[in-house]
């Protein structure tokens, strides 16, 4: 049974806010450790803790609330200048906002959290008891200070109090259950010391910081020390936010449209009762031609209102990566900043979750490989300080997300030899990759340029992770890197995953949908112009040799005429061009997914004017199953080129 029967819905509104909040925090912790006798930011990080314990007090959460009311009574030491703020005082800081985070988990789970580990409360309690003393001297197990509504004196509490002048969590509760906070858990609010009874200094206290953080819908129960990541468990990987966050302007806009629209719809319903009587004169018809027309306008404008209601803040998935980059830095002895521009930046709500793990590796990676040692950048001529800067902006009917960093850069030379020596790529591709296709080795599964695999980095899964989730968003990702200078990661998505550009293609009279995200350019075929390399058909566009591939024989459909057009297509892995007999226009398609059904290389599907349902080509997973028997790499075709023109 629930330990929070009754409020349910009270406690998810207490884990969106104060997860969100918990965020905020953390990203105000790695600027205050840059700034740290920044009152402004001490106050926030104060009533960030204390918002949030007022809110686990309401919920009977005890070791929240007394976590929360430790940590909170630090800030409010620093904040008056009782204790200064030292490099082993902000990682013990920085364990206890881990600790709440995996708190949340837990009541996520409709399950209360259970208590902090022994590492961190005897952290916390030199810290409150120890930082101005000579010598600490120990301490003995007694019950930590009352949590909110208990009669001790709590200078943190009334100060709070009067700064943020909210509701009284402990009366409304009261109110609400009939019980009191403190009279139920009496016993649960006595914080526990280690078992030696002593206060553990900074210095032995040795948390994990997982670096991609923990999210409400984690798996409760592994506690700091003994966790290894923070993403989702398996059994967790597909939940996803049941709610949005929606300016009630936007809500407005959809309500007066809708409204309109009704209008438009009674001024249809008269005219066609008026056309069905006989009346078919020219007035009729103009009437009938202009609330057709304004029908188009407004539901168009009623689609990219509510496509708008899907649209949510990037700032709100960048929110944690500061925390990592800090984290991981401090790992790897670093002095890492991480910028944020952009964060204002809408992106359609399915797409946050999915960009969650590409940034998280993309991030990782350029802290672990692009930036330097100090020492390395001091003998480079580089300030020690590197700045690795995440950013994202709207380019039209896109969004363009940017990694980059100051570090070392990319070799392409020692990329592709590294490939060779993982046996990814054989030395005579090697010799036929640009600059541009060296730097996308990256994205193989198995490269690595590690010698030593770490709990960072070395097993080549990262960048496979990112493109892989990437492709599923419909979207790009492009590299450049300069040798001594840095590199930069650019992730190109669309807008909205509700609405997808396609141009329409024909197979005989059936169409067939193509994103239009791929397409490059619509060339005739020259049945005399094709050329047979290695036993493949293959075409040459100013200067590139192209393998032509029929749709036909791509779907395994009887082809009975050779194409007469090419589609010039361009996906991660190669370009082609794809043989089609004919083409029935562009479209804006609003996608059907086919969850209980879904055959091999179908996206989803579609709707044309008329009612005809069209298929929604996945094109990657197509020229997945012709195997590399049967389509070629550009590489490939170049090589086999060469020796044919030799021989």
């Amino acid at each position: 049974m629930s330990d929070f029967s009754g409020m349910e819905d009270l406690l998810q509104d207490f884990l969106q806010e104060a997860s969100d909040l918990l965020s905020d925090v953390d990203n105000k912790l790695v600027d205050l450790e840059r700034t740290p006798d920044d009152r402004s930011l001490l106050n926030d990080i104060f009533r960030g803790f204390h918002t949030i314990k007022g809110g686990a007090g309401f919920l009977n959460a005890t070791e929240l609330v007394t976590l929360c009311h430790w940590t909170e009574n630090l800030f409010d030491k620093l904040r008056n200048g009782e204790m200064k703020l030292t490099t082993d005082l902000m990682d013990t800081i920085m364990a206890a906002t881990q600790c709440v985070r995996n708190m949340f988990g837990e009541l996520a789970q409709a399950t209360q959290p259970r208590p902090a580990s022994a590492e961190i409360v005897g952290a916390l309690r030199f810290a409150l008891e120890g930082e101005s003393a000579v010598e600490p001297a120990p301490v003995q197990a007694e019950a930590a200070p009352a949590v909110a509504g208990a009669d001790e004196a709590q200078p943190a509490e009334s100060s709070a109090e009067s700064d943020e002048g909210g509701p009284d969590w402990v009366e409304l509760h009261r109110a609400i259950t009939g019980q009191d906070v403190s009279a139920g858990s009496a016993q649960s609010a006595v914080v526990p010391t280690p078992a030696s009874g002593a206060v553990l200094p900074p210095a032995q206290l040795t948390p994990h910081f997982p670096p991609e953080g923990r999210r409400v819908t984690d798996k409760p129960g592994v506690s700091i020390s003994g966790a290894t990541s923070g993403r989702r468990m398996e059994d967790k990987a597909g939940a996803r936010e049941s709610t949005i966050r929606v300016d009630t302007a936007r809500l407005d806009q959809v309500l007066n449209l809708s409204g309109e629209i009704g209008l438009t719809k009674n001024r249809l319903t008269s005219l066609r009762a008026d056309i069905l009587a006989g009346r078919n004169d020219t007035d009729t018809l103009h009437a009938l031609d202009q609330a057709v027309s304004q029908l188009d306008l407004l539901v168009s404008d009623l689609q990219n209102s509510v496509m708008k209601t899907r649209m949510q803040p990037i700032g709100r998935l960048f929110q944690k990566y500061p925390r990592i980059a800090r984290d991981l830095a401090r790992q790897l002895g670093k002095d890492v900043e991480l910028a944020l521009v952009g964060e204002e930046t809408e992106v359609d709500k399915t797409m946050i979750e999915d960009l969650a793990d590409p940034l998280v590796h993309l991030v990782r990676n350029a802290v672990d490989h692009g930036v330097e040692s100090p020492e390395e950048r001091l003998a480079a001529g580089k300030p020690t300080k590197s700045i690795v800067r995440l950013e994202a902006r709207q380019e039209g009917d896109h969004i363009v997300l940017i990694i980059a960093d100051d570090g070392r850069g990319m070799s392409p030379e020692r990329i592709r030899a590294k490939a060779i020596e993982k046996g990814l790529i054989s030395e005579e591709e090697a010799n036929t990759l640009d600059e541009r296709q060296s730097l996308n080795l990256i994205f193989l599964p198995g490269f690595s340029t590690k010698t030593q695999i770490s709990d960072v980095s070395g097993r080549g899964v990262g960048m496979d992770v990112v493109k892989t989730n990437i492709q599923k968003l419909n979207g790009s990702i492009e590299i450049r890197s300069e040798p001594g200078k840095g590199s930069v990661f650019i992730i190109s998505l669309p807008l909205t995953l509700a609405i997808l550009p396609v141009l329409l293609v024909l197979l005989g009279d059936q169409p067939f949908a193509l994103p239009l995200s791929l397409v490059r350019e619509i060339l005739p075929i020259d049945q005399d112009k094709i050329q047979e390399v290695g036993g493949r058909h293959t075409l040459v566009v100013r200067g590139e040799v192209l393998p032509v591939i029929s749709l036909a024989k791509l779907l395994g459909w009887p082809q009975d005429r050779k194409p007469e057009y090419g589609v010039f297509m361009q996906t991660a892995e190669r370009s082609f061009i794809l043989g089609v007999d004919s083409f029935a226009g562009r479209d804006d398609a609003v996608i059907k997914s086919l969850d209980d059904f879904r055959p091999r290389g179908v996206a989803g599907v579609t709707t044309l004017s008329n009612g005809q349902i069209v298929l929604i080509l996945d094109m990657k997973e197509l020229l997945g199953s012709m195997g590399e028997q049967r389509v070629a790499t550009r590489a490939q075709l170049l090589l086999e080129g060469q020796i044919a023109a030799a021989a």
